[in-house]
């Protein structure tokens, strides 16, 4: 398996160095698209990504993203066993551990269990490595929206190195934070690197907004419903995000003045002991379940 994925070089913006042509990316990309909508799935995803965002926080960003990739389109092929907390922890440690393997990055597995969770050998998670490879049908080179940007950029006929390398720049941004809205995996990878990019340069080029959006929609290969939908949420999300920063620094600085106001009491009462919370101990639960029933036998 180690040896199998450690010869094929690959890079997130060029998924497919033996045909990697314009028209083949947008003629695959919909083979790669996850199918995700289940109510039960969202809810293991969003657990499983804050797992791999845990484990994957010492590389590279991409293998993170590639990581999720993979347990999206994983998520799309099968039903998530309920109350399996090991098994949730599991598929997280094997996408990380492919997508380290497919961008020939050095790791030990004693990097994913140093924090007291569930504990794997080798061997069991070599097993839901290749349980993942079936489902994905060994497809491990992934057409994403880092595939497109390149390709959408000259449209804004930008000149300036450093404007186009800013304006990518901030579309690669919006890409990694567009990752986690389980809504915006209906759309394509080449329409959501499109509606990045449009976000990112009305940030940057308000003015020049109408231009760049006539643009791109004027490609052959852009749906221009899709995108102006793919677009619209984008910058719901962002509205909502920047409301949400809003409300936690107004709910942290009710806290602050919360804790002031509570030893300004403590020290007008004269009362020199303090008063400590605990905090409530961890409890390692273990799973009687076996994993044979869920795990290919080799």
């Amino acid at each position: 398996m180690q040896c199998a994925t450690k010869l094929m070089k690959f890079n997130l913006e060029n998924p497919l160095t033996n045909f990697n042509t314009i028209p083949s990316l947008f003629l695959l990309e919909s083979d790669h698209m996850p199918t995700l909508k289940a109510t039960d799935d969202v809810c293991f995803r969003e657990e499983a990504i804050c797992l791999i965002s845990q484990f994957s926080c010492k590389f590279h960003p991409f293998i993170s993203y590639l990581a999720v990739n993979y347990l999206d389109r994983f998520l799309s092929s099968q039903p998530m066993p309920q109350n399996k907390k090991w098994v949730l922890r599991l598929i997280a440690i094997s996408c990380v551990s492919l997508a380290a393997k497919m961008n020939r990055t050095d790791f030990s597995l004693a990097d994913f269990q140093g924090d007291g969770g569930f504990m794997f050998d080798a061997r069991t998670i070599e097993r839901m490595e290749y349980l993942i490879l079936g489902a994905l049908k060994w497809r491990m080179r992934s057409i994403t929206p880092f595939s497109f940007i390149s390709f959408f950029i000259p449209f804004l006929k930008l000149k300036d190195p450093a404007l186009r390398q800013a304006i990518k720049a901030r579309a690669v941004e919006i890409i990694f934070k567009a990752q986690t809205v389980t809504k915006l995996l209906e759309f394509k990878p080449s329409i959501i690197a499109a509606s990045a990019l449009l976000f990112a340069s009305h940030e940057l080029f308000p003015l020049q907004f109408p231009c760049y959006h006539k643009a791109i929609s004027s490609c052959l290969y852009v749906h221009k419903e899709n995108l102006l939908k793919c677009y619209k949420w984008m910058q719901k999300i962002g509205k909502e995000r920047e409301e949400g920063s809003m409300m936690d620094m107004a709910s942290s600085w009710d806290t602050a003045v919360n804790v002031l106001d509570q030893q300004f009491s403590c020290s007008e009462s004269g009362n020199g002991s303090a008063i400590t919370t605990a905090a409530p101990g961890v409890r390692r639960e273990r799973d009687e379940e076996k994993e044979n029933e869920w795990l290919p036998q080799q």
